[in-house]
């Protein structure tokens, strides 16, 4: 496995505002992510990728249509989700639409899976919440049969069998990338060492030492399986700018009315100003100048053991002309200094 880092960008797509408040629509978003994936490509950053929801406040619904999009204005950056949200789709078509965007892109098409952080997807598509686990078991097991582009031979409980059925177009390679997200559950690191796929951790918040043990459990669970050792990336949120207090001040109204939004639906309490730093110190908000970002992103890569950290630069309405300032310190100024650290 190579030891070298690789350093990715996340985003959900949030619908954002401009720079004087006002609100834009979710095709200028759309627009606009496509924007960010060209500039993060001409700064040779590796990885981009995109979420998916099904709510007012992400525009992104069809992440693999706007990753095609992407494709045809981009050059090497490998392009991929974050995530799509298996359980309520159908692998079949999973598996055509991205190699249709490998195709498109020369190669660069990577899927990562997971159960996704809300559920609108399933009565949207007439999925029973009950059958929450046996969807993403059967879902997840069925794609990693399609990524060998042989024929298949599949039965379950969830779909259509498939026997000795080919699926197509083919890739020119004959392999896209799987990772598969976990938000941090033995049985799910353990599934992902099982079908040979790599292992995305959602470190969204607390200490990231503290998903140290599922790293482990993953690296032990591949060499009992009998597979090689496969790569372990970070995905967490953050902003960068010139200064602590300028990315601060930039990022926590954006931040703050986002936990409000979704707090009000899960029940959470309404953050603080002083959580909110308490999280960029000791937990895993990663908002600051480059020097601190890139030390804390350094501190997260070595105590998970980690070959990837992807940025999640988009958060809540944090305005198009921010994201791209954070992309570019990224690229130019925290992605080096990382490196020197490591």
């Amino acid at each position: 496995m190579n030891d070298e880092v690789k350093f990715g960008l996340d985003t959900f797509g949030d619908v954002t505002v401009n720079d004087d408040g006002t609100s834009i629509s979710a095709a200028q978003v759309i627009r606009n992510v496509v924007a960010q994936a060209k500039l993060a490509d001409e700064l040779g950053i590796y990885g981009f990728n995109v979420g998916e929801h099904h709510r007012a406040d992400f525009a992104v619904s069809a992440p693999d249509t706007v990753l095609a999009g992407i494709a045809t204005v981009t050059k090497k950056i490998i392009l991929g989700t974050g995530v799509t949200v298996l359980s309520s789709d159908d692998p079949v078509r999973v598996f055509q639409r991205f190699a249709t965007v490998d195709a498109l892109s020369n190669g660069r098409a990577e899927i990562t899976a997971g159960r996704g952080s809300f559920i609108e997807s399933f009565p949207l598509f007439g999925y029973d919440l009950g059958k929450y686990e046996i969807l993403f078991e059967e879902k997840l097991e069925l794609l990693v049969a399609l990524l060998g582009e042989s024929a298949v031979t599949w039965n379950g409980t969830t779909r259509a069998g498939l026997t000795n059925q080919q699926v197509y177009p083919k890739t020119e390679s004959g392999h896209i990338p799987l990772r598969v997200g976990v938000g941090g559950t033995p049985e799910s690191v353990v599934r992902a060492a099982r079908l040979g796929a790599q292992l995305a951790l959602a470190i969204i918040g607390g200490a990231p030492e503290r998903f140290a043990p599922f790293a482990q459990l993953y690296r032990d669970s591949l060499k009992e399986f009998g597979r090689e050792p496969l790569p372990i990336s970070i995905h967490s949120p953050g902003h960068i700018a010139a200064t602590d207090d300028e990315a601060i001040e930039g990022y926590w109204p954006h931040y703050a009315a986002m936990h409000a939004r979704i707090g009000r639906e899960r029940g959470w309490g309404q953050i603080t100003p002083e959580q909110f730093i308490n999280e960029i110190r000791h937990g895993s908000l990663y908002v600051g100048s480059p020097e601190t970002v890139a030390a804390k992103i350094a501190r997260a890569i070595k105590a998970v053991g980690a070959q990837r950290f992807d940025l999640k630069y988009a958060s809540g309405t944090t305005p198009h002309s921010l994201l791209m300032k954070s992309i570019e310190l990224y690229g130019t100024e925290v992605i080096p200094l990382v490196n020197s650290l490591l």
